[in-house]
């Protein structure tokens, strides 16, 4: 053992039997997945799949499915939490992103395992091949080494997180335009269905985000889906306190028989207002905001303009007695 340690210490470094140990195992890893990615499909499983569908999953089926990727299917213990409740959280953060696919939760969780790995082998790579571990301690090593894995690791987190906030915001921005516009096809004779689909087809230029929202409501009433559970299902989904406050405006309006239109002439104007009231929050909040950038910008050259002659003045004339 000796003589085969001491030639890969002497190539790779102390940590050399580590960084060929770690290789071998990412290799073992990529080979499993590939073979479980081409193995074929269990015939009782596709027995009983044709059973419960009556037919076999042909290319009209795959399509009518929404891109659903059968591959994914193998590892769907893998990728997907066991706890339905976990399940049910993580769809509803990946669909307030934009994600709607039926896939979405295992390619987050493959997208997560992928940079992870592929983090780690380039820590690897860049702590043994190009830095070198001769000066360095094991604490920093560590950090090179498992680091990169790390941030590959919750890189896709940090995307969804970002996607979110900005689609909540893009929704809270535009919410009021689609109101007035919705507002002027249901008093021009159209009803609220077909004021959605042209309020989602104005909107996709400026606001494409909330058009994409309401395009989903449209397909779905559209589709025979009860109305009250659609706009429900769009409160949740955009996750957004002014658009759960308007479904509650309709289903209460459909409830109890109301004009849809004095319903939405009114929480449009209150949303006009708010949307003023956002505006004026905001132009508030920027002396404050300015206020540590006006003294570090103006302070020090200040201090330098005023302070600066007084200071080469005394040096000089310390210079001079001495």
């Amino acid at each position: 053992m000796d003589a085969i340690m001491q030639p890969i210490t002497d190539i790779l470094g102390p940590l050399g039997p580590i960084v060929i140990v770690g290789v071998l195992g990412v290799m073992m890893v990529v080979i499993v997945v590939v073979m479980m990615m081409r193995q074929p499909e269990d015939p009782l499983t596709k027995l009983e799949r044709v059973r419960k569908t009556g037919h076999a999953n042909t290319g009209k089926e795959r399509l009518r499915q929404g891109g659903h990727n059968e591959q994914l299917d193998k590892f769907s213990k893998f990728l997907e939490p066991e706890d339905l409740a976990e399940l049910s959280k993580r769809q509803l953060m990946l669909r307030q992103a934009g994600y709607n696919s039926r896939d979405a939760v295992r390619v987050f969780h493959a997208a997560q395992f992928i940079l992870g790995v592929f983090g780690l082998v380039l820590g690897v790579v860049y702590t043994n091949f190009v830095v070198g571990t001769d000066d360095m301690t094991t604490q920093k090593i560590i950090m090179y080494t498992v680091g990169p894995g790390g941030i590959g690791y919750y890189l896709p987190q940090y995307w969804v997180t970002r996607r979110v906030e900005s689609r909540k915001e893009e929704i809270t921005q535009g919410f009021p335009d689609s109101l007035d516009m919705m507002l002027v096809c249901v008093e021009a004779g159209q009803s609220l269905d077909q004021s959605i689909t042209r309020v989602a087809g104005e909107l996709r230029a400026s606001y494409p985000a909330l058009a994409q929202e309401f395009q989903i409501v449209s397909y779905e009433m559209k589709a025979g889906k009860d109305k009250v559970t659609v706009l429900n299902d769009m409160g949740e989904r955009c996750g957004v306190q002014d658009v759960a406050s308007f479904v509650t405006v309709l289903v209460q309006s459909a409830s109890f028989g109301t004009s849809i239109a004095d319903a939405l002439r009114v929480y449009a104007g209150e949303m006009r207002d708010k949307r003023v009231m956002r505006a004026e929050e905001a132009a508030n909040k920027l002396p404050t905001k300015m206020t540590l950038a006006t003294m570090m910008l103006t302070v020090p050259p200040l201090l330098i303009i005023l302070v600066g002659p007084s200071v080469h003045g005394i040096t000089q004339l310390g210079n001079l007695s001495n």
